[in-house]
């Protein structure tokens, strides 16, 4: 709430100077959030707003919110701008249509490509240059992996190159000899910039007063001629220029600024939070509102919006990096969970629905296919029953993973059309179960079951005996300490390892302890959890001592604790090893890590990025790197949902939910799971010296501990394996990942237990209802990758699908797909589409129902 009490003072006086000031002009900052929470308060300002945007003098948008670049998913940041876009002009305006991100901690390789999507080409931002290595100019052209450029103008020393705070006015001949001048300089001498940009700002400050007298006064004292211009204004100029440089790739090297290169690790359970909510939006939520339309209920888009602005707000850069203080932390898990909320609320209400509406009983199941092409394979199912000894009609090889037992209740209220009235509730059983079933593309199917004297297959228990899983030729088996892995051809001992290490930096950045070393946690134990006679989970346990605090793990006398961890693997139908590992965290400070030892010799790795992969090397770095770069440019990568290490006959990928952060050194690939921290930021770390980040060591600050930073308890991390002898394939890597995330989704209309969903004892009865098929498929896109699919935003009648293809060929499109719709950009607007989708690129359809 900071924010808004400031907001209320610094707002207010930029809409004062601007209207008394006709040649100021001012940018908000490029988010339209904290403009809607200005005009929640001050309602009779929107006028105002709209006039000087109208004017060309206030700059709003085009984000929601100012995006990480790094960790969200490509459809988060494209809502951002799609939502950013759309609210800005129906509430105040046209935005900016500049893809202005001035603070974010670095750039994935495809924003140029994602920009192109909502029309914007251009891009306006800080951190991440090098103009020896990458390219020689502080303006230049960004091309996207898929080919498509984007105008990019860099002002190496900040938003606040040309900051002329009150300080600054009063001494304006030093603030221009030593601060102006000297950055001016630069920005010409890196290639031949007769013009360049000079942004005057910083957060939260107070609009320049009398910016006109400001700069004459300035241009008197400046070797230099100083205009007072805008973002779109100077970008114009950018595409009247030919001699621009052109770059490919990331914006992640910490030359000029600081890009925080470890951040994609602390407070993980933040970016944890925000990976599921992803999913649950677009692979669950969106899906379901456009077969819940195709069947006339409707959830209007307002709500959904709602939904995606709640998770928006949660990926700002410092938000989602999780660079903040423990009350801010507090505050991005509370949006979490208001957001899941709304989510859980909208799927309780069209599954309850559409089975309703089906007219089905207690003994029928509804189950969803919320991907847009045929599902043939495993799923789980929720049941209420009276008994587990149950039999499906259409689910194959049913097994029950876990259940619960309900026992009978006496004298239980009941309402009825006579009043109320008392019974016994019967004893029943609450369960998952999972079996093979067939389902239809993007639709729904009913499946019955009855009880039967068979007993039901069940997971139980194994606690001595059979120490490994196998499924065809894989197998995977917990020998002498090691976990070890074969598929027939190769063995791999010592496949996967937890490692840990001291973590000597704070919320922004991990950074090693001087004298400690990266130790490893050893497995003890081994059972297995088996149906009928066969192993189908290994489950591994361990546990070690390590040092309480950080000066423990270089002291004499060192104070320890122990700490236990559990690793179940298990191999599904598809082939993948599945992984899921709870470490239950009693320490201070440390770094943990997956270490995967897949012995491939001469390997490659390939990370997967926001719609699209790239290869990443480890580059040499020089022992006096602190005259080049500002933190240390350590061989540490991001990744968005899958990594692998590959040669030209041998792979293996990496799947992980909510990890984002790698490193690869001697064959070995480390996947960091978390790093905790007890301080928001401190000085003079090993990978990054000087002043502390998040300014706690500036005059007046005060360092600022992180107890929830340190993330003691229960974490979980789930990650799945993937061992294939071939060569690496993008579109193959692409489809497991697809296939990997599609959601379980089902629903039963029962009374025994009415807070499985939430919702259920508020979503009374509909006294009419429509008829409904049995089955139902929207629309079948077969193998085409979809990144989303969800009710169009300005047509009711219409839903959009977004295809990808994150490879570097081209994919034809089928001609029929096209009779149902047009080609649009994400905006909606109709284009021009020739009947195939470019490398790297996506395909946005707005479709009729």
């Amino acid at each position: 709430m900071d924010a808004l009490v400031l907001s209320d003072q610094l707002f207010t006086e930029v809409l004062d100077e601007l209207e008394s000031h006709q040649d100021a002009n001012f940018c908000l900052d490029g988010q339209t959030s904290i403009v809607d929470e200005y005009v929640d308060i001050h309602p009779e300002a929107k006028e105002r707003i709209q006039k000087l945007v109208k004017e060309g003098r206030l700059f709003i948008g085009p984000w929601y919110t100012q995006t990480d670049a790094l960790i969200p998913d490509s459809e988060s940041i494209l809502r951002n701008l799609i939502i950013g876009i759309k609210d800005t002009q129906a509430k105040y305006g046209n935005p900016m249509m500049v893809g202005y991100l001035p603070d974010t901690f670095g750039f994935n390789a495809q924003m140029p490509t994602l920009l192109q999507q909502v029309g914007i080409d251009n891009f306006v931002f800080w951190r991440g240059t090098n103009f020896k290595r990458q390219m020689n100019s502080v303006y230049f052209k960004w091309r996207g992996l898929s080919g498509k450029e984007v105008y990019a103008a860099n002002f190496p020393f900040g938003y606040f190159t040309a900051q002329i705070d009150v300080e600054s006015k009063r001494k304006l001949g030093e603030f221009v000899e030593k601060r102006f001048d000297p950055a001016a300089k630069f920005e010409m001498t890196h290639f031949k910039n007769d013009e360049v940009l000079m942004p005057s700002g910083i957060d939260q400050m107070n609009i320049v007063k009398n910016i006109g007298q400001t700069v004459a006064k300035l241009n008197k004292l400046s070797e230099n001629h100083t205009v007072i211009s805008s973002y779109p204004e100077y970008i114009a100029k950018l595409r009247n220029r030919n001699d621009l440089p052109e770059y490919q790739g990331e914006l992640r090297l910490p030359t000029y600024a600081r890009v925080h290169r470890t951040i994609g690790s602390v407070r993980h359970q933040i970016k944890t939070s925000n990976f599921y909510l992803e999913q649950k939006i677009l692979r669950r939520v969106e899906p379901l509102m456009v077969i819940a339309r195709k069947n006339g209920i409707k959830i209007g888009n307002g709500l959904l919006i709602k939904l995606w602005k709640k998770l928006l707000e949660c990926q700002a850069h410092d938000t989602l990096g999780g660079s903040v203080s423990d009350n801010v932390a507090i505050d991005i898990q509370h949006r979490f969970k208001e957001a899941n909320e709304i989510a859980d609320g909208i799927e309780n209400m069209i599954k309850k629905k559409i089975a309703e509406f089906l007219k089905l009983g207690d003994h029928d199941v509804l189950i969803f296919n919320t991907d847009t092409t045929r599902y043939v394979g495993s799923k789980q199912i929720s049941v209420v029953a009276s008994t587990k000894n149950i039999k499906f009609d259409g689910l194959e090889q049913a097994v029950i993973v876990k259940s619960k037992h309900f026992p009978v209740r006496h004298h239980i209220l009941m309402m009825t059309p006579r009043g109320q009235e008392y019974t016994d509730e019967p004893e029943y059983f609450q369960m998952t179960f999972e079996g093979k079933i067939d389902l239809p593309p993007l639709g729904y199917k009913v499946i019955h079951f009855a009880e039967t004297n068979e007993a039901v297959n069940e997971f139980v228990t194994v606690e001595s005996g059979s120490n490994y899983i196998q499924s065809g030729n894989q197998r995977v088996s917990f020998e002498n300490g090691q976990i070890n892995y074969t598929n027939g051809i190769h063995k791999i001992t010592n496949f996967i390892q937890l490692v840990d290490s001291g973590n000597a930096g704070d919320t922004y950045d991990y950074s090693p302890l001087k004298g400690d070393k990266e130790r490893l946690l050893k497995f003890q134990n081994a059972h297995t959890k088996v149906v009928g006679n066969k192993a189908k989970i290994l489950v591994i346990d361990g546990s070690s001592k390590l040092p309480l605090h950080l000066e423990d793990r270089v002291a004499t006398e060192p104070i320890e604790k122990t700490v236990k961890y559990q690793i179940n693997l298990s191999i599904d139908d598809q082939g993948l090893l599945n992984g899921q590992l709870s470490f239950d965290n009693q320490i201070y400070s440390h770094r943990l890590r997956l270490k995967l030892n897949p012995q491939i010799d001469n390997q490659k790795i390939f990370a997967h990025i926001q719609d699209g992969f790239v290869q990443t090397t480890n580059q040499k770095i020089s022992a006096d790197w602190q005259k080049e770069f500002v933190e240390k440019p350590v061989n540490i990568f991001n990744f968005d949902k899958a990594v692998t290490i590959a040669n030209a006959s041998q792979q293996m990928t990496f799947f992980g939910k909510g990890m984002k952060e790698y490193e690869e050194r001697k064959q070995s690939v480390y996947i960091t799971l978390m790093a905790t921290t007890g301080q928001l930021g401190k000085p003079n770390l090993a990978w990054r010296p000087g002043r502390a980040s998040g300014d706690t060591t500036n005059q007046g600050h005060v360092m600022m501990e992180t107890p929830l930073a340190e993330e003691i308890g229960e974490n979980k991390f789930v990650f799945a394996l993937a061992f294939k002898e071939d060569a690496f394939s993008e579109q193959q890597v692409s489809q497991q990942i697809h296939r990997w995330l599609s959601p379980s989704v089902s629903y039963q209309l029962q009374k025994l237990n009415l807070f499985i969903n939430r919702l259920d004892n508020k979503i009374w009865e509909a006294e009419y209802k429509p008829t409904l098929p049995a089955t139902c498929s929207v629309i079948d896109i077969g193998s085409l990758l979809v990144s989303a699919v969800y009710p169009a935003y300005s047509d009711d009648d219409k839903f959009v699908v977004r295809i990808q293809n994150p490879t570097d060929e081209e994919i034809k499109i089928p001609k029929t797909l096209l009779k149902r719709g047009v080609a649009v950009n994400a905006l909606e607007e109709p284009v021009e589409f020739d009947g195939t989708i470019g490398k790297y690129n996506m395909l946005t359809l707005k479709l009729t129902y």
